[in-house]
């Protein structure tokens, strides 16, 4: 691997062809002038100490000096750049520990709903992109939101007014739900008599007719008509997703959704010396396929290359609260308070899902569960449990990701078992969904559960962020900023949603850092500021936790192994 800052010639203590930090004496390379300097913090380390420095130089991919700006200043050349920070504050490069890339990429180069704010915007935009579009067989994209209609389920007859002689299938913004046209439900074979399938639901007009929406798998039943994606269709949301989550200071990200056309892509794109960040890939675990899928997934973590990673295993164990599909203890209420008898869906019955995770663990997978209700929560757990009672503690570092509705009881079992919590920050507010489509079938008591990261601090657990963009913005100080406030923004009024669960500034950026470097294994090289790390920055335009407006700091600067790749201009 080579440096511009070394004279082109490898880094004598960094095995990058292995991934590996090799103890090297090399006392030449950090006598030799640094290639940049930053001054005049703060510099936040994101250490143990959650110490700030005010200076740091990186020579190469490495940082090279950490400390006051008298010692640093000793690695200033006559080449070396210096960037006087002004007092606006220098971050290891955040980490994501949940998002999709390449899908929201894809999307953004699709049918996006980005800009829009109401379905009349949604139903507007759907008629130019097909206008702008005529070569295009299927419109497909997604991102519109599920408060733009009536309980969340936008009707056919929407699109079939703007799109009628082409096929139409959209995802909303969180992925768990799709709305179809007419001719593309018609193409698919949707119809009254068709039943729901084990993992989804179809929604239905007053005669049983498809009305639009389609839940959770149901949307497989359309989406399976539709014209494969091409290694370069993936390849192009790649590239497009990390140059997005590059501006926001992200420089290493879990894929939380790495099937074998993505996995042949990272590998494509990590071979030209095309992908920048590093990619963690949790490895898809397909609901509709058995334990022989285990093969192709050892398979799949023999072949990682460069900063592409494929180490980890994705199982999705439910859907969401806002379509009833999230697997709760208790039936979820019928919006006046009266049981429904509905639970949700399992999409791995909990036996089944220890059976699997006892086996990915014995083989030293990690797994990432998409869990949102509370016996889903649970679930992962048990399975843990059970993982941690045949094979003992195997290094392997668990993570449940989205922990919405969490029981009391289920909190410090995330210490004992070691399990990391993947919290997405952004959605701990109140407002609208709160209001329309998640208190009122919740109740009282369990809308007080969701989303405990302040419990789940105080009782020990390690916690990592993630932004699952594209369901909601890659942009790390707007997600902190709900976490440190728990409010909403654009709904001042609606007040703070259990503002007992808010956590600090610095707790929220060490899940940005070091937590979610240390739920990808990757603590020894990224995610903290000291000598000898990977120069894997962020420049952030101000001071947040001076300034106290965290939502409006924008990210300045990027930079991995040393190297800028963003700069504000």
């Amino acid at each position: 691997m080579a440096d511009e800052g070394s004279g082109g010639g490898p880094v004598p203590f960094w095995r990058g062809d292995l991934d590996l930090y090799v103890e090297i004496s090399a006392p030449e390379w950090f006598a030799m002038p640094a290639d940049i300097v930053f001054v005049n913090g703060p510099v936040f380390t994101a250490g143990p100490a959650r110490s700030f420095v005010r200076a740091l130089a990186v020579t190469g991919e490495r940082i090279t000096a950490v400390g006051d700006e008298a010692t640093v200043s000793e690695s200033i050349g006559p080449a070396t750049r210096v960037v006087d920070l002004a007092g606006r504050m220098l971050s290891p490069g955040f980490q994501d520990a949940h998002c999709h890339p390449g899908s929201s990429g894809l999307d953004l180069l699709r049918c996006s709903f980005e800009g829009c704010a109401s379905a009349e915007d949604a139903i507007a935009y759907v008629a130019r992109y097909a206008a702008d579009h005529p070569e295009t067989e299927w419109i497909l994209g997604g991102g519109w939101h599920q408060t733009w209609f009536p309980r969340g389920c936008p009707p056919k007859e929407a699109l079939d007014a703007v799109v009628p002689d082409r096929p139409v299938l959209v995802y909303n913004a969180d992925g768990h739900g799709a709305w179809a046209n007419s001719l593309a439900l018609s193409l698919a074979g949707v119809e009254a008599s068709t039943p729901d399938p084990a993992d989804g639901r179809i929604e239905r007009d007053g005669d049983n007719r498809p009305q639009g929406t389609l839940h959770e798998g149901a949307a497989w039943l359309v989406e399976r008509m539709a014209p494969e994606g091409t290694d370069g269709d993936v390849r192009s949301g790649l590239l497009a997703g990390q140059a997005y989550l590059l501006t926001k200071g992200i420089t290493a990200w879990q894929d939380a959704h790495v099937d074998e056309e993505t996995h042949r892509a990272y590998r494509a794109l990590a071979a030209s010396d095309e992908l920048i960040g590093t990619a963690v890939g949790a490895l898809w675990w397909s609901p509709r396929k058995g334990m022989e899928q285990v093969e192709d997934l050892e398979r799949m973590r023999s072949e990682p290359l460069g900063r592409y990673l494929p180490t980890t295993v994705k199982l999705m164990l439910d859907g969401v609260v806002e379509n009833f599909t999230g697997s709760m203890l208790e039936s979820y209420l019928d919006g006046a308070g009266h049981q429904t008898g509905n639970t949700g869906i399992d999409f791995l019955e909990p036996d089944r899902l220890r059976e699997i995770v006892v086996e990915l663990d014995s083989r030293g997978f990690s797994c990432h569960f998409h869990a949102i209700g509370d016996a889903a929560v649970r679930s992962g757990l048990d399975a843990v449990e059970a993982a941690r009672l045949a094979n003992g503690w195997m290094g392997t570092r668990h993570t449940i990701c989205h922990i919405q509705v969490v029981h009391p009881d289920d909190i410090p079992r995330f210490r004992r078992l070691g399990v990391v919590a993947n919290a997405q920050a952004l959605w701990a507010q109140d407002g609208e969904d709160q209001r329309v489509l998640t208190k009122p079938y919740l109740g009282e008591e369990r809308s007080r559960w969701q989303y405990p990261f302040g419990s789940l601090l105080r009782a020990g657990v390690t916690l990592a962020m993630g932004s699952d963009w594209g369901v909601s913005t890659a942009d790390v100080m707007d997600q902190i900023d709900t976490a440190v406030t728990r409010s909403n923004h654009d709904e001042p009024d609606a007040g703070p949603l259990n503002e007992n669960e808010r956590i600090t500034f610095l707790d929220a950026l060490a899940g940005f850092t070091s937590g979610s470097a240390y739920v990808n294994h990757r603590e020894g090289v990224s995610g903290t500021l000291a000598v000898g790390m990977l120069a894997d920055l962020a420049v952030i335009d101000r001071d947040p936790m001076a300034s106290g407006l965290i939502r409006d700091a924008t990210v300045a600067m990027t930079l991995v192994g040393g190297r800028v790749v963003y700069e504000e201009v």
